[in-house]
């Protein structure tokens, strides 16, 4: 570990940007880990792929043709 403190970023309506690597540890004791520069951590609790963000949290609109 550095000693250096770790950037995070609070995106409105999207994920919680950290510097990785990281280490989460859920609520139950499971642990996630990820080796990225940087994790993108859901804060929608809509992901698929939680506590990793899958990009759940966009609205989708239809094209109109």
């Amino acid at each position: 570990m550095t000693d250096r403190a770790r950037a995070v970023r609070v995106v409105k309506g999207g994920p919680v940007l950290v510097e990785g690597p990281v280490d989460i540890e859920l609520p139950d004791g499971t642990r996630v880990q990820s080796d990225r520069f940087m994790v993108a951590i859901c804060a929608c609790g809509r992901s698929r792929n939680y506590p990793l963000c899958d990009t759940s949290h966009r609205k989708r609109r239809r094209r109109s043709d």
